[in-house]
């Protein structure tokens, strides 16, 4: 499997975990470019716009969740977090950021091909689609193809959503109603297995509620389940 269309940007500021990491995924197919902190990956995202930032959290200047908030107030560019630390209170903390997925130095080079790849296949089309995969609800409208979100008055102001966020929306859109355990939604939108103690769709269903709360007030379209998971409350009816 090539990724020759695919440009990673590595922001790490070890040389030698930079190089190697380069050399592995050009092997693979991948376009690279690397930054050793902030300032650099700047000066790169000038010129260029990856299709996915593999973030060190422990940088110069600049720490890795300050440049991942600042990241997520700009645009939606998929963020693989890397961390030395293995406290789940910074995984936590990253993903509040708005990372998509975190890897625990050290870590194989395979595991991260893996990583990068489950996060690509959720914010790219693979295949094109015959039916139309447009969802009202509440006062919006989500377009999974397009991979837009937006209120049903105002098509021209889409809602900034994460890719994380929008592969969780997409989840609940198409299955409303119905409750979905922790390991199911892990299952369905990350791409592996679920670890029973990974808070992931936590960190992700409360932002995502507030956003949608921000949008819609007193519209509670998420419900918590007690030693359940989660269930999407409102009616949703496919459009053309």
């Amino acid at each position: 499997m090539k990724d020759a269309t695919n440009l990673v940007l590595i922001v790490e500021d070890d040389p030698e975990i930079s190089r190697l990491v380069a050399d592995f995924l050009r092997r693979e197919g991948f376009a690279v470019e690397v930054a050793g902190d902030g300032r650099a990956m700047d000066m790169v995202l000038q010129r260029e716009r990856p299709d996915l930032i593999v973030l060190d959290l422990m940088l110069p200047g600049e720490d890795g969740l300050s440049i991942c908030r600042r990241l997520r107030a700009a645009n939606t560019i998929p963020i693989l977090m890397l961390t030395a630390k293995s406290d789940e209170i910074d995984r936590v903390v990253g993903l509040e950021m708005g990372a998509d997925d975190y890897l625990a130095k050290p870590f194989g080079p395979r595991e991260l091909l893996a990583r990068i790849r489950a996060i690509l296949r959720r914010v790219q089309i693979s295949q094109p689609q015959v039916a139309s995969r447009r969802y009202a609800f509440d006062r919006f409208i989500l377009d999974i193809d397009a991979r837009s979100f937006h209120e049903v008055e105002n098509e021209g102001s889409p809602i900034a959503l994460t890719s994380a966020e929008f592969d969780l929306l997409a989840c609940f859109i198409q299955r409303p109603r119905r409750v979905l355990s922790r390991e199911q939604i892990l299952d369905w939108t990350r791409g592996r297995s679920a670890d029973p103690f990974d808070r992931t769709v936590d960190m992700l269903v409360s932002r995502l509620r507030k956003k949608l709360e921000a949008a819609s007030p007193g519209s509670n379209l998420f419900s918590t389940i007690r030693n359940g998971g989660y269930l999407f409350t409102a009616p949703v009816k496919q459009i053309q």
